[in-house]
């Protein structure tokens, strides 16, 4: 079973970026991942995925602003998040994609705010 470790989350401005990174214990070369958010109150959703590939996808609210990649060298897929705005405060976690339940992690929290 592999083991994801998420973290680079943080206090952030309006507008400001930050770059997450979640590193597996095992190799997720041939696994498609995802990045997942949950607000306070609301149901974790999926952001962002990568396939096996290497082949993007986002969700409507982050098109355009974030940026999936894996390194399967370093087991670690990232998300860049520019523009950030206040609604994208949550918790951020990785999994694969779909989710394995055993799979989830701390995940990192991000808060964006003046």
């Amino acid at each position: 079973q592999v083991q994801l470790v998420e973290s680079g989350g943080g206090l952030v401005q309006p507008g400001g970026s930050l770059t997450l990174s979640c590193t597996a214990s095992g190799s997720i070369r041939l696994f498609s991942m995802g990045w997942y958010r949950q607000a306070p109150g609301k149901r974790r959703d999926l952001v962002a995925g990568i396939s096996v590939g290497g082949r993007a996808n986002y969700a409507e609210p982050v098109e355009g602003r974030f940026t999936i990649s894996k390194d399967n060298a370093k087991n670690t897929v990232y998300l860049q998040m520019n523009s950030l705005k206040p609604e994208d405060t949550a918790v951020y976690y990785c999994n694969a994609n779909p989710p394995r339940a055993g799979y989830w992690g701390q995940g990192t929290q991000v808060t964006v705010s003046s």
